[in-house]
C-alpha cells in the first residue's frame, strides 16, 4: 500500500442537530443544541472519519464544492487535498464555513491514511507526547450556583483534573458582580491547588477587562480567555500587560495568516487553535509552528477528540479543552471515545487512526441533512 495509488473513492457529509442538556449561554451567545456536519471518506475499502462543529451548510458545501475536486485524488496526499480545497473555495471566502467544511474533510483524510497504513494517526503524524493534558470546561453563565458546583466537583473529585474554565462576561459584561461571585464560588469549590481558568468571549471593554483582570489575580485566576474581543489585538495585549494570569485567544482563527498576525502583535500568552475551524490538522500543524516560533504555547479549542491525535505531535502543545457539551456528544454518537483520568487523555496506539467511529444508529434521530 504505501507508494501506491490509492483513489479516494467517494466524499460524503451529514449533518446532526443535538440538544445541549439544558439551556447554554456564555458572555454573549446563548443556544440550545450544537449542530455538527460529519464526513466520511472512502479508498482502498477503508473510511476516515471527521467532524467539524457549526452551521449545517457546511454539510453543502461538501457535497457541492470539496467533493469534485478531492474524488479520485489519492488519499495518501492529504496536504495535497487541502490545498485543493483551498483554491477551490476562493470565490465562496474562506474564513466561516468553507473552513469548516474543509477542516471537517481533512481530518477525515487524516484519519483515512492512517487507517489505510494501519497506524495510530499521532504515530503517522509523530508521537512527541503519549499523555495529552486536558483542562475541563463549561461553567455557563446559564447555571445556578447548584449546577456549578455539581460541574465542578465532577471534574475535580470525579476525574481528578486539576485545571478548570468557567464562562464570564455574563451579558456582555454587564454583569460583573455576579461574575466575580462565580469566580469566588469556583475556587472555594475546588480548592487552592487546582488550576481555575475564566473565559469572556469578548464580552468587556478594555479598561473593564483590566479591572475585572486585577480582582481575578486575587483569586489565583491563571488563564483569561477572550478578556476582550479577540479581534483587538491591541486590546488583548493590554489587558496582558496589566494582569498576571495569561491572556490567550485564537478559536476564531480560520487561516494561518490569522495566527501569525496574532503572534506578531503579542497579543496572547498562549495560542488556541480550533482543528474544526483552522482548516483541520493540515493547517493545525502550520499553526503550532509558527506559535513557536513566536515561543508560544498552543492549545487545542473544544471537540477534544478532534485534536488528540495532533496534540500527541505538538511540541508545543499547552493542553486540550474538556468542553462539556462537545464530550458530551462526542461520547454519545462515537465508539472510542476517550476518558480524562487524571487530567490526562491516553490514545490507544493499538487501534488505526484516530480510533472513533460513528454510531450510526444513535446519531440517525439527531440527523437534519
Amino acid at each position: 500500500m504505501p507508494g501506491g495509488e490509492v483513489p479516494i473513492d467517494r466524499l460524503g457529509a451529514a449533518v446532526y442537530r443535538i440538544p445541549t442538556d439544558q439551556p447554554d449561554a456564555d458572555g454573549t451567545i446563548t443556544w440550545d443544541a450544537t449542530t455538527m456536519v460529519v464526513v466520511h471518506a472512502e479508498a482502498g475499502g477503508m473510511v476516515g472519519l471527521g467532524w467539524t462543529y457549526g452551521a449545517a451548510a457546511g454539510g453543502a458545501l461538501v457535497g457541492d464544492v470539496l467533493a469534485p475536486v478531492i474524488t479520485g485524488r489519492c488519499a495518501l496526499d492529504v496536504p495535497g487535498a487541502y490545498h485543493a480545497m483551498s483554491r477551490a473555495v476562493r470565490n465562496l471566502g474562506r474564513p466561516g464555513i468553507a473552513a469548516t467544511a474543509i477542516s471537517a474533510v481533512d481530518v477525515a483524510l487524516w484519519d483515512l491514511k492512517a487507517r489505510l497504513l494501519g497506524l495510530r494517526l499521532a504515530r503517522l503524524l509523530g508521537v512527541v507526547h503519549e499523555e495529552i493534558p486536558v483542562y475541563a470546561s463549561g461553567g455557563f453563565t446559564s447555571y445556578d450556583a447548584l449546577r456549578l458546583t455539581q460541574q465542578l466537583r465532577v471534574w475535580v473529585h470525579g476525574s481528578g483534573i486539576p485545571r478548570v474554565k468557567i464562562k464570564i462576561a455574563e451579558s456582555w459584561g454587564m454583569e460583573v458582580g455576579r461574575d466575580l461571585a462565580r469566580a469566588r464560588r469556583a475556587r472555594d469549590v475546588i480548592g487552592p491547588d487546582t488550576e481555575l481558568y475564566v473565559d469572556a468571549n469578548g464580552g468587556y471593554q478594555l479598561k473593564q477587562a483590566i479591572r475585572v483582570g486585577r480582582v481575578l489575580d486575587d483569586l489565583d485566576v491563571t488563564w483569561f480567555e477572550e478578556p476582550v474581543s479577540s479581534d483587538d489585538l491591541d486590546g488583548l495585549r493590554e489587558v496582558r500587560a496589566e494582569v498576571t494570569a495569561d491572556v490567550t485567544a485564537g478559536e476564531y482563527g480560520y487561516d494561518l495568516s490569522y495566527f501569525q498576525r496574532m503572534c506578531a502583535a503579542r497579543a496572547v500568552d498562549c495560542l488556541q487553535v480550533d482543528v474544526s475551524r483552522c482548516g483541520g490538522i493540515t493547517e493545525y500543524l502550520r499553526v503550532a509552528a509558527v506559535a513557536a516560533a513566536h515561543g508560544l504555547s498552543v492549545s487545542g479549542h473544544c471537540a477534544p477528540h478532534l485534536h488528540v491525535d495532533a496534540a500527541a505531535a505538538t511540541v508545543n502543545l499547552r493542553h486540550l479543552e474538556w468542553f462539556h457539551d462537545h464530550v458530551r456528544i462526542e461520547s454519545m454518537l462515537f465508539d472510542g471515545s476517550l476518558a480524562p483520568t487524571g487530567g490526562l487523555l491516553r490514545p490507544d496506539f493499538s487501534v488505526p487512526g484516530h480510533g472513533l467511529t460513528l454510531r450510526t444508529v444513535d446519531a440517525e434521530r439527531h440527523r437534519i441533512g
